[in-house]
């Protein structure tokens, strides 16, 4: 039997949880004990007693976080370094995108750090990044639409059909799944959208899946300054699993672009794409350079949290069920599921995390430890 404990989110305006009152009774009824914090759920629409009714114990935070296991939606803030000791935590780390400190609390307290951002299958895609990948694609549109509008200091253009002819342009720097579903979503409002890929062979799959209408640009630095200079809505996509997003688009290219422009950096948890990004909150989420609108929130799908925690823990739950079984073990048999390692035994086991936060020499293979 291990004991999981569920922590409740502090970050600002994070109304996710990392597991439902259903994931919990499924481990519940593995035969493990699950330990919630006091109102971890209500932002998400689940309370106490639904998680009382799974088999659940609710408890105070200091209690939730001395478990063997402990389940977060993000990374531990600066005030819980402190609960941080040689458990196995499972969460969103993006260490390469937030401060380097918390990476070296994690080494300093031999702290077991699995990502569900780098965790891989058997196809080498990342099917726990996948489901908040989807719900940051579709909101990257909608909420530019919004700063797009006059009184929010935008362009004055409509994303979308008026009468059968399209309104706007939108490119998307990635073919991902945050690129896909934001295409899906900017195509079926009725704006012009173009795709920024380096693969050019994805090209006619990418207009099956999505739509003949949307149009593919290289993604490189001549086409990609060409095409923004007109662009009202700019969404940045791209991923370096588990190190930190290129900067595709420089200072000069943003200073190009019309004022009142929009741009929706969704990498902002690995760094960002765009050069004059950086990190904002859903308590302050823009700011402006050059007169266009950035947004670069850092968890983006906390403002769905009813619909991201039911996404998110199917899409977790079979990986917290066999951490709970058998413990490390199960990255040790799953050389997929290891891929999430980040730390462990006071070294980082993901180069591109080491790499990007300069720490190549705290680096070591897990099959080295």
């Amino acid at each position: 039997m291990t004991t999981i404990g569920v922590i409740k989110e502090i970050k600002n305006n994070e109304h996710r949880v990392a597991l439902t009152p259903e994931g919990a009774s499924a481990l519940v009824q593995a035969g493990h004990r699950v330990l919630v914090q006091y109102n971890a759920g209500e932002g998400s629409g689940f309370s106490d007693t639904d998680y009382q009714a799974a088999g659940c114990q609710t408890v105070a935070l200091e209690d939730a976080w001395d478990t063997e296991l402990v389940l977060k939606v993000k990374e531990p803030l600066t005030s819980e370094y402190d609960y941080l000791k040689q458990q196995i935590v499972f969460t969103y780390f993006h260490l390469a995108g937030v401060s380097p400190h918390l990476t070296q609390r994690l080494l300093d307290a031999g702290t077991t750090a699995v990502a569900y951002a780098t965790v891989k299958d058997s196809q080498g895609k990342l099917p726990l990044l996948a489901p908040m990948s989807a719900v940051a694609g579709n909101m990257a549109v909608t909420i530019g639409n919004y700063y797009l509008a006059s009184p929010n200091q935008g362009k004055g253009i409509l994303l979308g059909s008026v009468l059968g002819k399209r309104h706007g342009k939108v490119a998307i720097l990635g073919d991902g799944i945050v690129g896909r579903h934001a295409a899906s979503t900017a195509i079926g409002m009725g704006a012009n959208t173009v795709m920024f890929s380096r693969h050019k062979e994805r090209t006619a799959e990418l207009q099956r899946s999505i739509s003949d209408q949307l149009r593919i640009a290289p993604s490189t630095p001549e086409s990609i300054a060409a095409e923004i200079r007109d662009t009202d809505l700019l969404i940045g996509a791209v991923l370096h699993p588990g190190g930190r997003a290129p900067h595709l688009v420089t200072k000069e290219m943003v200073d190009r672009m019309e004022p009142g422009s929009v741009i929706v950096d969704v990498s902002i948890d690995q760094g960002g794409c765009i050069e004059t990004s950086h990190p904002t909150s859903h308590g302050d989420p823009v700011f402006s350079v050059h007169g266009v609108t950035h947004y670069c929130v850092t968890n983006m799908p906390g403002a769905y949290p009813r619909t991201s925690t039911i996404a998110l823990t199917n899409a977790t739950l079979d990986y917290v069920l066999r951490l709970a079984e058998d413990g490390i073990n199960a990255l040790r048999n799953d050389h997929y599921f290891a891929e999430g390692l980040n730390t462990y035994r006071g070294y980082i086991t993901n180069y591109p995390v080491a790499e990007s936060l300069d720490l190549t020499s705290k680096y070591k293979a897990f099959r080295e430890l």
